[in-house]
């Protein structure tokens, strides 16, 4: 058995360290075309299993070639990649998985469902943390209550300790942050989905000390699949991302001006994107570096045995310290590796082309991310009529 990594970022080298730990695969191969970051994620890689190698996914024919010897294929690139790797994944009978991050092409990886059966392959998108974790999440909100009147997804990737002018620090590819700020957020109200202008709907939350009030907001992506799974299903269901109290209305502004989009101006002479520009602003000028935290609640209604109860769930995770790993690769890429590993030891047996609501067993799952210290707290309580 060989499982396959593309991207030796920060979460590609979570989901490699996570597998060489709890897989009892044969071989794990980490690809990476940037040699800097190759040599980087080798040192980072030392002392395990994982194997580093030269492999860049603008070369259809050098991917085939490695993947013709896997068994699972992992994509931990940016979503722009995704769907032309789910078609190599399916030439060459290759399961995939990845971290998703854009509901286009999500929507276009799912359309490969008959050729994935076909060549009994299982693709899984959104396996992360947001869509991922929560998608399983509402899974067993689903499965716990006889019919579900709400739920509301909350999460947030924030530094430990927070700094002036956004309170925020890159925990994943900026670009990947812009998407969620400027694309349309998907809600599902009583049967109807909906589309949303994203950085709007604030709202406060409460968490433990240190953290106090917070604020969350609507953005894209992290609904994913559900609203389409689940459409007949929940009456309502949203998600909003938690920020420290002011970002949302910092980041406004820098998005009113213009700064996230894609078609290029003229500036001095240069034809330039001016998201380029704001991405490249947000890497030298926000950390990148330094304790972070994910701070996860999801509040859900419903009834069970023809009463009102609510069922909430309460996850906060910090950085390991010891092992350079941040909260948001332990959330977003232990995930993945689990996925693989219930793949690749048959715990998933069904092929074609799944969110991870329709095809991973929360109880198997939840179990996992215990043994990995990721403290998922759940509380049910009778509500009044």
């Amino acid at each position: 058995m060989k499982i396959v990594i593309l991207g030796a970022g920060m979460m590609g080298r979570a989901i490699a360290y996570d597998l060489s730990r709890f897989s009892p695969v044969d071989d794990i191969i980490i690809g990476e075309k940037d040699n800097k970051t190759r040599i980087s994620a080798k040192r980072f890689l030392q002392g395990t299993r994982v194997k580093t190698l030269a492999l860049n996914a603008e070369n259809p024919s050098e991917i085939k070639r490695v993947l013709q010897k896997g068994d699972v294929f992992i994509s931990a690139l940016p979503y722009i990649y995704n769907y032309r790797l789910a078609t190599l994944a399916i030439q060459t009978k290759t399961h995939f998985i990845d971290l998703g991050g854009n509901n286009t092409i999500v929507e276009n990886e799912r359309r490969l469902f008959t050729k994935a059966k076909q060549n009994q392959v299982t693709i899984i998108p959104d396996s992360g943390l947001a869509p991922g974790l929560v998608s399983i999440i509402t899974r067993d909100i689903v499965d716990h209550f006889d019919t579900v009147a709400s739920v509301r997804l909350r999460v947030g990737g924030l530094p430990r300790h927070p700094k002036p002018p956004l309170n925020y620090q890159i925990v994943f590819s900026p670009y990947g942050l812009i998407n969620e700020y400027i694309e349309d957020a998907l809600i599902l109200d009583h049967g109807k989905i909906l589309a949303k202008k994203s950085m709007t709907e604030v709202e406060t939350l409460r968490f433990p000390k240190p953290f106090g009030t917070m604020e969350a907001f609507l953005t894209s992506g992290g609904c994913s699949t559900l609203p389409y799974t689940y459409r007949h299903t929940i009456q309502y269901l949203d998600y909003k991302t938690i920020r420290y109290p002011g970002h949302c209305e910092k980041i406004r502004a820098i998005l009113e001006l213009g700064l996230a989009e894609e078609k290029k101006i003229n500036s001095a002479g240069q034809m330039i994107a001016p998201r380029d520009v704001f991405a490249s602003l947000l890497m030298k000028n926000i950390p990148t570096t330094g304790e972070d935290v994910v701070l996860l609640k999801v509040m859900s209604q419903g009834l069970k045995h023809g009463k009102k109860h609510s069922r909430d769930y309460l996850l906060i995770d910090s950085c390991d310290k010891k092992n350079n790993i941040s909260a948001m690769m332990r959330t977003t890429g232990y995930p993945v590796a689990i996925t693989a590993q219930m793949i690749a030891n048959g715990v998933i047996k069904e092929r074609g082309v799944f969110g991870p609501e329709e095809i991973i067993p929360p109880p198997e799952f939840f179990n996992e991310l215990k043994k990995r210290d990721i403290k998922l707290s759940i509380t049910d309580r009778s509500v009044p009529t």
